[in-house]
C-alpha cells in the first residue's frame, strides 16, 4: 500500500481549486493534479505493507493526542513553487490561517512514523496544496508570471480531521482512498 496522511480540502472548495489551475493551464510541461482530491500531505510514508497498518493507525493515532491541536480553520491562499522560481518542479497553493496548526500536525506524525522506522524528512515542511508539476521547463515563464503577480484566494476551511491516504497510481492519475480517519 503507497501511503500518506493528509488534511483533505472539502469538495465545495474543488472549484475554487481549479479556477487557480486554469490561469496556470497554458505553461507547457504541466501536469495539473485533480482539484477533486487537493489535499495538504503531512507525511508521505510511500509503500507500506498490510501488516504495519494497524502500527501506522496508532502511531498517527499518539501524533494527533500528542500536537494537541483542536479543530481549527485554515485559509488556503498565496502561490508558491519548489524548489524555487529559477527552477520548477512543483507549483502550489499555500496556508495562511491554520499553518501553524498544520506544521505542529506535521511535526507530531512525523516524530511518531520515524519512531516505526519511516525515513524522516529533510527538508523543512511547508503546509501547501500542490496544485501542479512540472514536467519540463517550456512553460516556466508562464509559471513565474503567474506566481509572482497572483494572491489566490480559495476559500477557508474548519480542519477537523486527518487522514491516512492510500494512493493507487493508474494511467489517468493517482486515485486516493481514504483508510482511516483521526478527528482532531
Amino acid at each position: 500500500m503507497r501511503l500518506f496522511v493528509s488534511v483533505d480540502l472539502p469538495e465545495d472548495l474543488a472549484d475554487e481549486v481549479a479556477r487557480v489551475q486554469d490561469r496556470l493551464a497554458r505553461a507547457s510541461g504541466l501536469d495539473l493534479t485533480d482539484p477533486e482530491q487537493a489535499h495538504v500531505t503531512l507525511k508521505f510514508l510511500g509503500e507500506v505493507n498490510k501488516g504495519q497498518l494497524p502500527r501506522v493507525k496508532n502511531a498517527v493515532r499518539r501524533a494527533v493526542t500528542e500536537a494537541g491541536v483542536g479543530p481549527f480553520e485554515a485559509a488556503y491562499e498565496g502561490l508558491g513553487v519548489f524548489p524555487g522560481l529559477g527552477y520548477i518542479n512543483v507549483v502550489w497553493l499555500g496556508v495562511g490561517e491554520g499553518g501553524e496548526e498544520l506544521t505542529r500536525l506535521h511535526e507530531a506524525v512525523e516524530r511518531e512514523v520515524t519512531r516505526l522506522g519511516f525515513d524522516a524528512e529533510d527538508r523543512d515542511f511547508t503546509p501547501h496544496v500542490t496544485l501542479a508539476r512540472m514536467n519540463h521547463a517550456g512553460g516556466k515563464e508562464h509559471v513565474q508570471e503567474v506566481v509572482e503577480t497572483r494572491e489566490p484566494t480559495v476559500g477557508t476551511a474548519t480542519v477537523e480531521e486527518i487522514r491516512l491516504t492510500e494512493s493507487v497510481l493508474t494511467d489517468d492519475g493517482p486515485e486516493y482512498e481514504t483508510v482511516a480517519s483521526f478527528p482532531l
